[in-house]
């Protein structure tokens, strides 16, 4: 298998497990007769323990190996997907979620380490794009492909599913040539030592978390948009997957557009244009209210499309201040990236009188701190931890 292909299935895992059951949670709302947040727990408890997760996979890749790390996850992942599929209450789901999680994290915190162990320079830039470009197929697609399932079959059939998808990225993870790389030595507080590394790296820091915090808008939109579309609009599962698959697209030319600027243009001059971007597109999100589906759709498409644009550079950016414990580094990056999103999905859940203000909110927030994150560190050239 092509690593750029394994590089995209396993970027792929966070989308496939939460995008295909998203015309669902209305669904076990009514089935099990919960409100809203309780079926929301089933996105945030997967996003948390996920999040906390990928803290543990990258410094193990370090030590043993990126592809016995990723055998064990990508498998953990299959068995979770079934035991999701089998859940007979929320409480039961929420747990095989967990499970779901502890698998999919493997598979997210170790793919930004393996760009960085195979490509190097523009050409990963590229291949950060290429991702970026084929990746948002699977949020475009999933939701409608869910939302189909529920009218001829079961929302179980979304989980196994995910177990059956998450099968390609196990074999070529198996048929994967791993790079040689420095192995770190110890035991597991020695390993988990090697964040104390990563922690002295000042620009690392800097670029993780403040181009982490670009996410927060559209994670927002993630876990309220089935809410604002399907409770608040009153369309239906079908259409909302259009809708969905509309953002989506978003991210796919956003991305594509990053992969031909990136040849000529300098990564901190498309940043600067897409965070701009994205500030504008929140406020005119923040200034309708998203009164109608029409004017909730074309704010989040500029939202998303300058994430699309944006994210690649800013995680070829981040992983060009490392040098060594690459594992740790793209863990901890992933982390923070996944841990915003989660605080973003927890906010949009509370009870507000306008969630498509708030998103609008968010995502200028959202933009404004990277802006002046790269206003304040000026042109210099990236630090080498």
């Amino acid at each position: 298998m092509p690593n750029l292909l394994l590089l995209i299935l396993l970027t792929a895992f966070p989308a496939l497990s939460t995008d295909m059951y998203l015309p669902a949670l209305p669904t076990l709302q009514q089935l099990w007769h919960i409100s809203m947040a309780q079926a929301n727990m089933s996105l945030i408890a997967f996003f948390a323990v996920f999040s906390l997760f990928l803290l543990v996979h990258g410094p193990l890749s370090d030590r043993f190996g990126r592809r016995p790390v990723l055998i064990w996850g990508i498998a953990l992942y299959v068995a979770g997907s079934m035991l999701c599929a089998a859940a007979p209450s929320i409480t039961l789901l929420v747990c095989a979620r967990i499970v779901q999680a502890v698998g999919a994290a493997a598979a997210a915190a170790l793919a930004l380490a393996l760009a960085k162990d195979l490509y190097e320079g523009m050409e990963r830039q590229k291949v950060l794009a290429y991702i970026g470009v084929l990746l948002p197929l699977c949020p475009m697609v999933a939701p409608m492909f869910g939302g189909w399932m529920l009218q001829v079959m079961s929302w179980r059939t979304i989980f196994l599913c995910q177990g059956l998808l998450a099968l390609p990225a196990l074999y070529g993870t198996l048929r994967l040539k791993e790079p040689v790389t420095v192995k770190t030595t110890g035991g597991a507080l020695s390993v988990m030592k090697r964040y104390a590394v990563v922690l002295r790296n000042r620009r690392f820091l800097v670029y993780t978390f403040s181009f982490s915090v670009m996410v927060i808008g559209f994670s927002a939109f993630i876990a309220g948009s089935a809410d604002i579309y399907v409770s608040g609009f009153g369309v239906s599962e079908q259409v909302y997957g259009l809708y969905f698959g509309f953002n989506a697209l978003a991210l796919m030319l956003g991305s594509l557009l990053c992969s031909r600027l990136c040849v000529d243009f300098s990564p901190t001059r498309i940043l600067h244009f897409s965070l701009a971007g994205m500030l504008t597109s929140g406020a005119a999100l923040v200034l309708t209210s998203g009164a109608t589906p029409i004017l909730f759709a074309l704010p989040m498409f500029g939202i998303s499309f300058c994430l699309g644009l944006s994210r690649p550079l800013s995680n070829h950016m981040t992983l060009e201040t490392v040098d060594t414990d690459v594992g740790s580094a793209s863990s901890l990056l992933t982390f923070v990236f996944s841990t915003c999103g989660v605080l973003a999905m927890t906010f949009i859940s509370l009870d507000w009188d306008s969630k498509p203000a708030i998103i609008g909110r968010m995502a200028m927030a959202g933009a404004a701190v990277p802006l002046v994150s790269l206003l304040l560190t000026g042109r210099r050239g990236p630090h080498k931890g």
